[in-house]
């Protein structure tokens, strides 16, 4: 073999061993990821964490039991706000003593009240890398820090702590694409518990005098099979986003009920929410920050479009920007239209 051709082969050899090793670092983080997500869903646990977002710090308590195959869990705020949110199974509870309202709904089983963390499957690997950055030590735990990094600037991406020996998240990170922190979550204490009492999960909340507002699936499907419906569609959406989730909803401060649509890379999400334009009442218009999450708001056919999401401002700007209402005919109840295409940029308005 001359020396041009051993050069070549050794180039190829480090060069292949490279790639391996990147897959299997790859492989590795994914298989954490998968086990901290198992650990959310599964375990019981009780911990006080600080929520920093919009440079407020938060402190929050989180309880979750399963049980019998069935979930319960609380958030509490313990900043002085009241604010309890309870879900049994897949209704969720939220206690707003600031507005002296409750609202009830529906959330998937699978999801927690700790907030949206990655969960990386073949629909996201597209548009995320993943790697495992360094070991470290935190709470006097041993954690693998894991990083999911976004390949385009349409999403943002996560460093996350994961405890090696429970493999709980002990500290998590929302980063846009320079690196920087947007919202923190950390714990200050942290049980896995055997089992927890149902007290536990009873609010201390006094509700007398409070508005109770639920999501009525009877109306949502009114509001889906109406013969005089609004169907709305996004005509474009960013790469990797379709649509996931339909339904109509009641709102604090909205007269009738507001169509909800959410729109999904498998990780990032955002929701849009559709209301008739309020009489003699300025809708409102342009970008907004609601704690950690953008928001975009325009108004569509008579209607308040308002896109919100733990995105970059431009992402809920190109979806709210690109929703269109569609009156041709009515849409089955629980149907859901086209996802849209991810082709160029939104309409203007």
């Amino acid at each position: 073999m001359t020396v041009t051709r051993r050069h070549h082969w050794l180039l190829f050899t480090l060069l292949a061993s490279g790639a391996a090793a990147s897959a299997c670092a790859a492989d590795d983080a994914k298989a954490w990821l998968a086990r901290m997500n198992q650990a959310l869903t599964t375990r019981n646990y009780d911990g006080v964490f600080f929520h920093v977002h919009g440079g407020r710090v938060e402190t929050m308590r989180i309880i979750h039991r399963v049980r019998d195959g069935g979930v319960s869990e609380r958030l509490v705020s313990l900043d002085g706000s009241g604010r309890e949110f309870v879900r049994t199974g897949t209704e969720l509870v939220c206690y707003l003593p600031d507005k002296r309202t409750v609202l009830v709904e529906r959330r998937p089983q699978e999801t927690t009240l700790l907030g949206n963390l990655p969960r990386f499957d073949d629909s996201t690997e597209g548009f995320y890398d993943l790697k495992e950055v360094e070991r470290a030590r935190l709470m006097g735990r041993d954690t693998r820090v894991i990083a999911v990094l976004p390949k385009d600037d349409f999403r943002y991406g996560y460093r996350l702590w994961i405890d090696e020996a429970t493999t709980m998240p002990l500290k998590t990170q929302l980063c846009d694409a320079r690196g920087n922190v947007i919202e923190q979550i950390q714990f200050a204490n942290l049980s896995l518990p055997r089992d927890i009492a149902d007290s536990e999960f009873r609010p201390q909340v006094d509700t007398e005098g409070f508005k109770w507002l639920r999501q009525d699936s009877r109306q949502a499907a009114r509001v889906a099979s109406g013969s005089t419906t609004i169907v709305w569609r996004a005509l474009r959406l960013p790469p990797g986003f379709r649509l996931t989730l339909r339904s109509a909803q009641a709102m604090p401060g909205s007269a009738g009920p507001v169509e909800h649509l959410v729109f999904s890379d498998g990780l990032a999400s955002v929701s849009v929410f559709v209301e008739t334009a309020s009489d003699g009442k300025s809708p409102m218009t342009g970008p907004a920050r609601v704690g950690s999450s953008s928001a975009f708001s325009t108004t569509v056919s008579g209607h308040q479009v308002t896109a919100v999401g733990e995105v970059p401002p431009e992402t809920v700007r190109f979806i709210a920007n690109s929703l269109e209402a569609d009156d041709a005919g009515p849409a089955g109840a629980g149907s859901v239209p086209p996802p849209g295409l991810s082709l160029g940029a939104p309409p203007r308005r």
